[in-house]
């Protein structure tokens, strides 16, 4: 399945019947446990009312025996033998015995030991004495098993109508110690049908509700998922027209798809900005090849024509402004591609000496104030870092009037490295700006005494590939002051 739709759908469905199979089984058995408890107290009530009586000496075939049908009996002797049974029982399962005539026994048919030669019952000639010795002592009695019956389930058919069955099995034993076995039994039609009725309706309801929570969760999935649809149709739409211009629509709710909705515009914004400022650098960047490159043509056409009148030096001249332009080019195509820094252990301290000492053909001579004892490592690319020390001194050696000064010290965890000039500095307002790619103040802009504005640009980047900043700032000579700073390396001997 390709909708989201289709399978949040039918995942609810499938929650919700294992959910109603589970709890519809779980009610199926505790229900038809509570109902075979009924039907076993039932049993075991007529059990002990009939083991009531042979405990009270009662004959066995003068015992009153509930209605077959309701309650079947049988009453076993210690042998197994049936002595009594209900009537118009025909058929039993489930019992001790499966028999349904009453067999021979040693059990007396009378609340005596035994019956008298007149068959009256009353061995003392019909007349009750009330003792046997004379005494006045009670006539033994016997007595019902308070153990727990066992409990069986069966069969019992009466006047060829069968049916199920719960047995209770209750033990008595009459006064002349004789103990007999009790099997009545309880139906359990209103289980059944109890159960029955309940499992109808949980398989005629059960579809129903399934149905139910499928169109259910189908309707609010596709409600939910409207606003990610129109996210999807309004991107497509501006992946045809390229026009990065264009949002997505955000839903008034708060949710996910909201959150998702305000990024993917936060997304369209930062790509917009990115394609716009790819751009201008391309339209900057062949505006500044197109100055060198011309230049460099119309001498080679003169001295072509006029080999008398070429000028060498400033065709030299061109060319390298040309070759400076491109590599400044390619190490800003390096950086936007996600180029990482190295990860070689610098001393800050010397490369600043290393690159002072290689200017000594500037207009200015450069100060630089190194502490000698102080730990000043960082961690990065030497060529990189290396190159924003030659741009903020070249900068500075634009700009500055009678002094440019080096400072290299540690501050808060952090190698700083301070150029300052003496000239004119950076309004406030520019100082962001500047490091803008193709920015050059109006005081700079001569393309024979400033460069192509890419200098602090670079500059700026290398620096934040390094983890570090890069920040202008008045200096105390009254001229501009960029700070460079970058994480201190770890002394391990510390």
């Amino acid at each position: 399945m390709r909708s989201v739709r289709a399978r949040a759908a039918l995942g609810a469905t499938v929650v919700v019947a294992v959910a109603l199979i589970g709890a519809g089984l779980a009610v199926l058995l505790v229900l038809r446990a509570n109902l075979t408890d009924q039907a076993a107290l039932q049993a075991e009530v007529a059990a002990r009312e009939v083991a009531g009586q042979l405990a009270l000496d009662v004959p066995v075939h003068q015992l009153d025996l509930p209605d077959a049908e309701e309650h079947p009996v049988q009453v076993t002797d210690e042998d197994g033998r049936l002595v009594a049974v209900s009537k118009d029982l025909v058929a039993i399962t489930g019992t001790g015995t499966d028999r349904v005539e009453p067999q021979a026994s040693a059990v007396p048919t009378s609340a005596g030991t035994g019956t008298d030669d007149d068959g009256s019952g009353d061995r003392h000639g019909g007349e009750d004495r009330g003792d046997d010795d004379g005494n006045g002592s009670i006539p033994a009695r016997g007595e019902v098993s308070t153990d727990d019956p066992d409990f069986t389930n069966g069969t019992a058919t009466v006047d060829e109508g069968t049916a199920d069955y719960r047995f209770a099995s209750v033990s008595a034993t009459t006064g002349a110690g004789v103990t007999l076995t009790v099997h009545a039994g309880a139906p359990l039609a209103t289980e059944q049908k109890a159960v029955g009725s309940v499992r109808r309706a949980m398989l005629t309801g059960l579809p129903v509700m399934l149905l139910i929570v499928a169109a259910v969760t189908w309707l609010m999935t596709r409600r939910a998922l409207r606003p990610v649809e129109g996210i999807r149709a309004e991107m497509s739409a501006i992946t045809a027209s390229a026009d990065l211009s264009r949002r997505v629509p955000e839903p008034g709710s708060r949710d996910e798809i909201a959150r998702l909705a305000r990024t993917t515009n936060e997304t369209l914004t930062a790509l917009e900005a990115s394609v716009d400022r790819q751009r201008r650098f391309v339209a900057d960047a062949s505006h500044e090849l197109r100055s060198p490159i011309a230049s460099l043509r119309t001498q080679l056409e003169v001295g072509a024509a006029h080999p008398e009148l070429l000028d060498v030096p400033g065709a030299v001249t061109d060319t390298v402004r040309l070759q400076a332009l491109a590599a400044d080019l390619l190490l800003l195509a390096r950086l936007d591609a996600g180029e990482r820094p190295g990860s070689t252990r610098l001393d800050m301290g010397a490369l600043v000496h290393e690159e002072v000492s290689q200017r000594t053909g500037d207009r200015i001579p450069v100060s630089a104030s190194v502490p000698p004892s102080e730990p000043l490592e960082v961690t990065g690319s030497r060529s990189q870092l290396a190159r924003i020390i030659g741009n903020l001194l070249d900068n500075a050696e634009r700009h500055a009037e009678s002094s440019v000064a080096v400072t290299v010290y540690t501050e808060r965890g952090s190698v700083v490295v301070a150029v300052g000039d003496d000239g004119p500095g950076v309004p406030e307002p520019e100082r962001e700006r500047i490091f803008e790619r193709f920015v050059r103040l109006d005081d700079a802009r001569s393309r024979d005494e400033g460069g192509a504005g890419l200098g602090l640009a670079i500059a700026r980047d290398v620096a934040r590939r390094h983890q570090g900043t890069l920040t202008v700032t008045r200096s105390p000579e009254g001229g501009a002051r960029f700070e460079l700073r970058l994480p201190a390396r770890p002394d391990p001997g510390r």
